[in-house]
């Protein structure tokens, strides 16, 4: 959980707060818990949630775009794996040097498993923003470690 919340804030110590916080509230909300769902996807939800408002409350602004801008953009685009190998360590390494807006949304998608929809529901941004928001992390992440010698 403290790596959800580390990916999401960008900041140990800011994740390690958010993490006791969760705590707190799944304690306190115990009662609340129903058996729809695992113990951990219900905690996990609080410790994203927890984090998310953590961004707000440092006024993390999305560039909302207008629908019909999108309507030629992929959903996502593809990743040639044949010719890049990553190694999970340096990509972690290189989202932190990843502006606030991309790395959460990034993170959100690929490493906490999220589609568009509920990312903006969770950052109350647009699906598209999602999207968007999506595609220019992938884009400045491959910049980043194109830089750093990692892609070629």
């Amino acid at each position: 959980m403290l790596n959800v919340a580390f990916r999401i804030t960008g900041n140990i110590g800011e994740a390690e707060d958010v993490l006791q916080e969760s705590f707190t509230d799944a304690f306190n909300k115990l009662k609340d818990f129903r058996q729809d769902t695992t113990f951990g996807l219900w905690l996990k939800q609080i410790v994203v949630n927890r984090s998310i408002n953590l961004l707000r409350k440092r006024r993390l602004e999305f560039v909302e775009i207008e629908d019909g801008h999108l309507d030629n953009v992929p959903d996502e685009e593809p990743w040639d794996d044949e010719d890049v190998q990553y190694q999970v360590a340096q990509i972690k390494e290189a989202m932190k040097e990843l502006p606030e807006g991309y790395r959460v949304v990034l993170s959100l998608y690929l490493l906490e498993g999220y589609d568009h929809e509920e990312i903006g529901q969770i950052l109350n941004i647009s699906e598209n923003t999602s999207r968007t928001q999506f595609l220019r992390a992938k884009r400045k992440l491959g910049e980043i470690l194109m830089r750093k010698g990692i892609k070629k």
